[in-house]
């Protein structure tokens, strides 16, 4: 029952140190309302319009998509290569590396499918779609 204690005891520390420290920079921070403060940020750009009929390209939202699938993809390739020699020993060849193999496949169709669709395709220059490099 002590190790259920101690468990109880970390969570309520974890939840605890957060909630206090966003109730205490609550209570101590200054409150000076200003149309700035308020005001649609848009990389230092002056907002034009509404929060509401600023239309976003869906690319950046693919791209971080992928980025998140791929960064993901590390994470459990990395253990996979640490244990490699182990599993052979232990395993065999074959039934270490088909996991690891079919997963890489399945991700390299979601590339593709990607790829295919133009989500890693980024917008062109016209000069260059046309054949034409300019010079600078």
């Amino acid at each position: 029952m002590s190790d259920w204690i101690a468990i109880g005891a970390l969570a309520l520390v974890a939840i605890l140190i957060p909630v206090s420290m966003m109730v205490v920079s609550w209570l101590l921070r200054p409150s000076v309302p200003e149309q700035g403060k308020r005001a649609t940020y848009e990389s230092g750009e002056i907002p034009v319009g509404s929060s509401r009929t600023i239309k976003f390209n869906i690319q950046y939202y693919m791209v971080a998509l992928l980025f998140v699938v791929f960064d993901v993809e590390t994470v459990f390739i990395i253990p996979w290569t640490v244990i490699y020699e182990d599993a052979v020993i232990e395993l065999g060849l074959v039934e270490a590396i088909l996991p690891m193999a079919v997963f890489i496949g399945i991700l390299l169709l979601g590339l593709g499918w990607a790829w295919r669709n133009g989500a890693v395709k980024w917008v062109r220059n016209a000069q260059v779609d046309s054949g034409r490099v300019s010079e600078s």
